[in-house]
């Protein structure tokens, strides 16, 4: 993407000059053909050679410390040769090419003619040879300045020797520097360039060729990163521009590469109102974008469009079901894998907000992963996992959750690992982290969870494009990726806090008393619940229901109603809905035992067993409150059993616990 223009090499001044850089870099290839080196350094040396040759020059303090992180003994020798010939006279840099390996005789060392070392010491060799003795005695003063500039102490305004070099790039230069940020940009943001460098970095290069096409994408993509709007458009704007007079875009369906720029053009502008959510101003450019697509028979456009275009109502409220799937339809039709699985997950994002159950949502992901596998469509498979999670987690099920989402953790991706980063920092992985650091706090694993909120602080810090997601991991994302990957629209989103607020209303009428009229607001909530399939809800929803049962009078309906929730609570909930819920079934035990003295006996032990299991769940997350209410309330079985020693236990620990929380305990017969 970032490397198919054609750049006009006079502008980039690449001409093959030799330079003091290169000459360092033919020192370390001498050295490593001619010194012993152990295995494990050579290996390494090997990786640096082309990032050394492609990228731009490094002054020699930061050569000399990139080889020194590989090989410190090569790094030393490297410098000692670089000694001798800035030490010396002109004949010393004479002799060090003269006795350069000749790629065409050096069959058994890394210099042979078609190796990546042979092939840079031939061209550097050719290039020096054509110089004439003038060039020749500049390169040889040049080289004498780059290394003695290394060890000078820098005065007041002189530039340090840690600042890169800010003259003009070679064409191989500027293209591997350009695909190097955009590739980090998109897999590993934390190690591209900070915002501010890059800006200065592409500005320096802008400045020697203001018509290096991808460039300016690059200057998009950073300026996305800062979310400049001005900026983002400008340079977007400003790459389709330079494509066109390039004449590199080529003929898509016997149309001109001018119009087909035109077209995705207006694509891209649309996009980027989307991301800003500028809905009207991306309706526009897409309506332009269809309209040329059109005009010019390209299905494929019309197809991203399509795309973009139930995107587009999604992210304005409407409902695009109908789009999405004619999208689908149309994707398989022209064989588009990529929009035709982004459109089935889509559905299936919808899917979920309309209330479907899972399994149906499961079998159309299945199809989508058939997909990915078949055209080895990795970053989607890592969407899929992670959709998958934040299913199983808005239906409750966050064992299976856990399980896909440690599925996704323990994958090994499919894409090449380039530049030195592995596919483990795209958004799929940051939406994974933070519902499992949900899952462990809700287990009391909370050292556990600090660890991986640190993870993700330093795998996704602040100015990255995916910190947002472990800071509001539960908001609509701006691109469309981000919106398959959170299902937190703004349907769920009401259904959510509509239950919420019935809890809520519900718990209000408690605070009076009117838990009669508590009622029939939570059998309405319950309905919602099930009627959405949101099994964490009706789980809490029938523990509100079956406490309200308890205070008006009917243990025995409230026991019932809570034997309905305690398996699903006990196999997927919070470790203090366990606790919760336990302590609640204890106290339907204690007043069912009440009201059948011929069986006290029997519940009141059976009303232990379950507080036993309730006080295990509060001591595992330390929650002393509740622990209180629990030593309250065996202090009574105990007694009520002629249980005295143990009561007096019970008793005595109730004492503790109230005078270290030095807080009125509210009375346990009053909260749920």
């Amino acid at each position: 993407m970032m490397t198919n223009g054609v750049v006009h090499a006079n502008v980039f001044g690449i001409k093959d000059w030799v330079t003091p850089y290169k000459i360092s870099v033919l020192a370390l290839l001498y050295e490593m053909t001619a010194s012993k080196i152990t295995l494990p350094e050579r290996r390494r040396l090997n990786k640096l050679i082309l990032p050394l040759q492609q990228g731009p020059d490094l002054t020699l303090g930061q050569f000399l410390k990139t080889v020194e992180e590989c090989c410190p003994q090569t790094a030393y020798a490297v410098k000692l040769r670089l000694h001798e010939m800035a030490d010396g006279e002109l004949k010393d840099m004479e002799y060090f090419f003269s006795t350069l390996p000749t790629p065409f005789t050096a069959f058994d060392t890394e210099a042979y003619k078609t190796s990546v070392v042979g092939l840079f010491m031939r061209h550097m060799l050719l290039a020096y040879n054509k110089l004439s003795f003038s060039q020749v005695y500049k390169l040889y003063k040049s080289l004498q300045h780059y290394y003695h500039s290394h060890y000078a102490k820098p005065m007041d305004g002189q530039v340090s020797d840690n600042t890169p070099s800010r003259g003009p790039l070679s064409q191989k230069q500027a293209e591997y520097f350009l695909a190097r940020q955009a590739y980090l940009l998109k897999n590993d943001e934390n190690k591209a360039l900070k915002p501010a460098a890059l800006q200065e970095e592409l500005n320096n290069m802008l400045k020697f060729n203001p018509d290096f096409a991808e460039a300016h994408y690059l200057n998009y993509l950073n300026s996305m990163r800062v979310q400049d709007i001005f900026l983002s458009a400008h340079s977007l704007l400003h790459y389709f521009d330079r494509l066109i007079l390039s004449g590199n875009d080529g003929k898509s369906n016997g149309d001109e590469g001018y119009g087909r720029s035109l077209r995705y053009a207006a694509l891209n502008l649309a996009s980027l109102h989307c991301r800003f959510g500028h809905y009207q101003q991306a309706d526009l450019a897409l309506q332009e974008a269809i309209r040329i697509a059109q005009e010019s028979n390209d299905h494929v456009c019309l197809q991203h469009c399509l795309s973009w275009l139930y995107t587009l109502e999604q992210m304005k409220g409407s409902d695009s079901t109908v789009l999405t799937e004619d999208s689908v339809k149309m994707a398989a039709h022209f064989c588009l894998p990529y929009l035709a699985s982004l459109g089935i997950q889509s559905l299936v994002q919808q899917g979920a907000t309309q209330g479907k159950t899972a399994h149906k949502l499961m079998d159309a992901l299945k199809d989508t992963d058939i997909l990915h596998w078949k055209h080895s469509l990795s970053e989607l498979i890592e969407i899929s996992l992670a959709q998958t999670t934040s299913i199983w987690r808005m239906y409750g099920k966050s064992t299976m959750s856990l399980q896909q989402a440690q599925l996704l953790l323990n994958m090994s991706s499919l894409e090449p690992v380039n530049f030195g980063v592995q596919q483990n920092n795209t958004e799929g992985f940051a939406v994974v982290l933070c519902h499992l650091a949900e899952l462990h706090a809700e287990q009391g694993l909370y050292g556990v969870v600090s660890e991986i909120i640190q993870h993700l602080k330093e795998q996704f810090p602040p100015h990255t494009q995916h910190a947002k997601v472990h800071f509001l991991k539960h908001t609509v994302g701006q691109s469309r990726k981000i919106r398959v990957l959170s299902f937190q629209t703004q349907k769920k989103l009401l259904s959510y806090c509509f239950l919420s607020m019935m809890l809520s209303t519900a718990e209000l009428h408690w605070e009076s008393s009117g838990f009669s009229t508590a009622l029939p607001v939570l059998l309405q909530a319950l309905a919602l619940a099930r009627q959405h399939h949101l099994q964490s809800l009706a789980s809490e929803t029938i523990l509100h229901l079956a406490f309200t049962q308890l205070m008006l009078g009917v243990p025995e309906q409230a026991l019932n109603v809570l034997h309905e929730a305690i398996e699903p609570i006990l196999a997927h909930r919070a470790v203090m809905d366990k606790g919760r819920a336990m302590l609640l079934a204890a106290r339907c035990q204690m007043a069912v035992a009440g009201f059948k003295p011929n069986r006290q006996g029997q519940a009141a032990a059976s009303a232990l067993d379950t507080l036993n299991e309730a006080a295990a769940y509060f001591s595992q997350l330390n929650c002393k409150e509740r622990l209180r209410d629990v030593h309250y309330l065996q202090a009574q079985l105990h007694r009520s059993l002629g249980q005295i020693l143990e009561s007096n236990k019970s008793a005595m620990l109730f004492r503790l616990l109230d005078q270290e929380l030095q807080s009125p305990a509210p009375p346990v017969s009053m909260r749920l």
